[in-house]
């Protein structure tokens, strides 16, 4: 009620003012120029004009021209049209459980922005308040519409818009924000709703367009915010502006408002095109039948948003929206560990030991004793009887530097079985293959995770990658050398002539998926054949796959993921890209690669969401008092986005294995957004951690019920977590303290190994220790790496500090746990390595201090 008085004395002022209006009005500031002008339509922009390299710049094709949708019923929430792909067959086929329904939803009157009865209008009168003010309104059958424009005081590119709308004519209603100008399609340089697709031309298809994100769609659809990583379309043009709509942050939904997931409430709907099909990003507001879109005479609805208008590029735009709309870097500096990523590591060292808690298993396969961990997810033809192996180099890493007794006779035997079981060795088409990334034990046989098809890319990842990591532990094991030959020679006949792949074969020996392309980093595979077996024919197929996918698929914004169940739609494998290139850019040198992998990382921040913004609001999750930022989808990836991915089950993943590559992205372009986003996935994530083991759980929405039917999940999170540790060391030591990387894991994106050779401390070898026992540090906020030197008569203890401002800390040392009968020295080091202190050697523990963001180092000479 308050609202609605509101509102009338608001349209009682406005209405006595329009008296007055003159033919043309506008608003002007340093950096834009805005005109409208009355024409027998209404207020029209006439004139928009931005300020690029010190030059006023016109703006082509502006509008200004508003929609107001309605429909008298609830809309349909579902629709039974059958849709193609672009060679005939249906889409989607119904064998994709997961997504079947979702697709029908997707494809809503809705979401098509078909829905209801649209009106579109220039605004019938306007009033200038002042120089940085302007006002219209439009009264209609349905209700009447006061607009009021101005500019944002602080960031001059953008204006803000508020619609005050007050319905006469009961109904569902959705508001949307004008076309500011028109982009069209020959002019379009890039656009993005971030989280589903990117791209620079239109694609016809829907299901390459809108299901995949390979192409701008282009129909004018209404995308679900609870998949939009970021709430805003950005746009740019080839006249060199880009414009985004961005929501207010307060209109979008909470994912946990209370007390039990909301991540499904739909609030506020985004587009890159207006109802009419143009180019134009959009916003609507309620969406029409969905939350506070029924509406009865008298009442009103508020929508506010703004408009950013730069001659920056898209990325740039999305950095001022991020930082400066949804405040990510307020929501960075909320976040504080309860538990140190260190001693998760080290406690999940005891989870991974025990065969009970890992859930771990030894099975006969043609006589031969394999090993891998119980696997409950989906899997077609599993009878809870599934087995997998996910990260070998976590694996082999934590077993070298923990020397762990267990691991090496435990494990890693049956676990290298494994592998040579899953590789095919028959002659044939699949010789060299990987017949299945799981074994059904019932059934003693290899399967794919949906179907019966090989793919390339399971080649690359559980026979190259898997294999190439074990041999940079055992460089000399030519059985394993041989099997690498064995996939390589594959991946080199299986290579297509323009140098890319199939997204994979029939057992029948069929190429299948054939509307999709291969945009994924199989050429990986080769890379792995080229650096173990120092064969130039390799290093030349891996040049010419990822020339096909630079120019095929990373320029144009297509990607393709990994996860079958999933029809493969873009995932971690487009993080995954990106450390690719940074690999091949290693061995090449070309400059190409370099700027490949920048551009996949760059779109690879659109898989992280930055809504809501954190705060320190109470809520209640499985009976425990937690603050919104312990549980904030800010700052997590999800495992496959858009349309049709996970995330619009689940929400997004704890599983950050691109944590490590964006420090390392930070390092190389000195942008913000790769180090923050970095922080924000890793950083007090506790509240999805289990208490007893110390896993954490996979889906945001499973929050702390631990590794659940993924036991195999803590290799992946011992993975990335020391990833992300040893980038930050090299990035805070500027390079002094460094170590040799591997390669990538399967599966789930970039993360590293390490431990198979020596890294540098201050130019003094070193070798990475995983000692559970050793260390122990009082202040989570602080972490902790350790390595030796190979005598074994130095050890270094590397501390980070994850928080912006000084940290203290008790650190006890157990030495011996360290192998050590008695400490002679104990210096503490900076970043540079320059001696801060020299600490007192007869104690097993010391106060230390380390700065805002910082790394110190406390070095022990020791004697044996």
């Amino acid at each position: 009620m308050k609202s609605s008085i509101c509102f009338l004395v608001l349209s009682f002022v406005i209405s006595f003012s329009f008296a007055q209006t003159a033919s043309i009005i506008g608003l002007e500031n340093d950096h834009l120029k805005i005109s409208w002008e009355n024409s027998d339509g209404g207020w029209r922009i006439s004139q928009v004009v931005l300020k690029s390299d010190g030059r006023w710049k016109p703006i082509p094709n502006p509008s200004g021209e508003y929609t107001l949708i309605r429909t008298e019923e609830m809309p349909p929430k579902k629709s039974e049209v059958q849709h193609k792909t672009i060679v005939g067959g249906d889409f989607l086929e119904e064998v994709y459980k997961y997504q079947y329904n979702l697709w029908k939803e997707q494809v809503s009157p809705v979401v098509l922005n078909t829905a209801g009865e649209a009106l579109f209008f220039f605004p019938d009168l306007a009033e200038q308040l002042s120089k940085d003010e302007v006002v219209f309104k439009e009264k209609t059958d349905w209700g009447t519409i006061i607009i009021t424009w101005s500019f944002d005081p602080t960031f001059p590119q953008d204006i803000l818009i508020k619609e005050e709308f007050e319905v006469t004519k009961e109904g569902f209603y959705s508001l949307s924000s004008p076309s500011l100008v028109t982009i069209p399609e020959s002019d379009l340089e890039w656009a993005t709703v971030p989280g589903y697709f990117h791209g620079n031309k239109l694609e016809e298809n829907l299901a390459l367009g809108y299901a995949y994100g390979n192409g701008v769609p282009s129909t004018p659809i209404v995308f679900r915010e609870q998949a939009v990583s970021t709430l805003s379309p950005i746009l740019s043009s080839k006249n060199g502006f880009t414009i985004a709509v961005v929501s207010n942050p307060e209109l979008g939904r909470d994912p946990w408002q209370k007390d039990k997931m909301t991540h499904h409430d739909w609030k506020v709907g985004l587009s890159h095109m207006n109802r009419k099909a143009s180019l134009s990003p959009s916003l609507y507001y309620p969406v029409l039948g969905e939350l506070g879109s029924e509406r009865k005479s008298g009442e009103s609805l508020d929508f506010s948003f703004r408009f950013s208008l730069s001659e920056g590029d898209w990325f740039e735009t999305l950095n001022h929206v991020v930082y400066d709309v949804f405040e990510f870097k307020k929501g960075l500096d909320l976040r504080k560990n309860r538990q140190s990523l260190s001693d998760r590591v080290s406690k999940m060292h005891g989870y991974l030991t025990d065969s009970v808690t890992s859930l771990w298993r030894v099975e006969d396969f043609n006589g031969l004793k394999i090993g891998a961990q119980a696997y409950l997810g989906g899997v077609i033809g599993s009878g809870k009887d599934a087995m997998k192996n996910s990260d070998y180099g976590a694996m082999w890493m934590l077993a070298n530097s923990s020397q762990s007794a267990y691991l090496e006779e435990e494990v890693l035997p049956f676990a290298r079985n494994f592998k040579l079981a899953q590789q095919q060795t028959a002659p044939g088409f699949f010789k060299g293959a990987a017949i299945g990334q799981y074994y059904l034990s019932n059934s003693k046989k290899f399967v794919e995770e949906w179907g019966t098809m090989v793919e390339p890319i399971a080649l690359t990842y559980y026979i190259m990658l898997d294999i190439g990591n074990i041999l940079l532990f055992e460089p000399e094991n030519e059985e394993l050398k041989n099997r690498l030959r064995l996939g390589a020679d594959l991946l080199l006949d299986w290579q297509k002539a323009d140098g890319s792949w199939a997204v994979a074969y029939s057992r029948e020996e069929e190429e299948i998926f054939q509307d999709i392309k291969d945009f994924r980093p199989t050429f990986y595979g080769l890379l792995v054949a080229y650096r173990i077996l120092k064969n130039e024919k390799y290093l030349n197929a891996a040049v010419k796959g990822a020339d096909w996918y630079l120019e095929n698929g990373v320029k144009n914004g297509s990607f393709l993921g990994v996860c079958g169940d999933a029809r493969y739609f873009p995932d971690f494998a487009t993080g995954q890209t990106a450390q690719a290139y940074l690999d091949l850019f290693d061995l090449t040198r070309d400059k190409r690669y370099q700027d490949a992998a920048i551009q996949a990382a760059k779109i690879y921040t659109t898989y992280i969401y930055t809504h809501p913004i954190p705060n320190q609001t109470v809520k209640t999750v499985n009976g425990l008092q937690v603050q919104d930022w312990e549980i904030t989808q800010a700052g997590l990836s999800f495992e496959h986005g858009g349309t049709l991915g996970s995330t619009n089950f689940h929400g997004p993943i704890l599983l950050a294995s691109h944590a490590g590559m964006f420090i390392r992205m930070h390092q190389l372009t000195g942008e913000p957004i790769f180090a923050d986003m970095a922080r924000a996935a890793a950083i007090g994530r506790h509240a999805f951690v289990d208490e007893k083991t110390s896993v954490a759980s996979y889906y945001w929405k499973s929050m702390n019920a631990g590794a659940g039917p993924y036991p195999h999940h803590a290799w992946w999170q011992v993975g990335w977590i020391t990833d992300y540790l040893m980038a930050e060391i090299e990035f805070r030591s500027k390079g002094a303290i460094a170590f040799p990387r591997g390669f990538v894991t399967p599966k789930v994106g970039p993360h590293q190994s390490y431990g198979f050779e020596a890294g540098e401390i201050f130019g003094e070898k070193a070798f990475l220790k995983i000692l559970p026992e050793a260390v122990s540090v009082s202040n989570p906020s602080i972490e902790y790496v350790i390595s030796s030197s190979q005598s074994g008569g130095k050890v270094w203890v590397i501390l980070l500090n994850q928080e912006n401002e000084i940290q203290n800390a008790e650190l006890k040392v157990n030495i011996a746990s360290l192998q050590a009968n008695k400490i002679s020295k104990i210096s503490y080091l900076d970043d540079g390595g320059k001696q801060v202190e020299e600490k007192l050697a007869n104690s097993d523990s010391w106060h230390l201090s380390v700065p805002a963001f910082g790394l110190r180092i406390l070095e022990f000479q020791i004697n044996p």
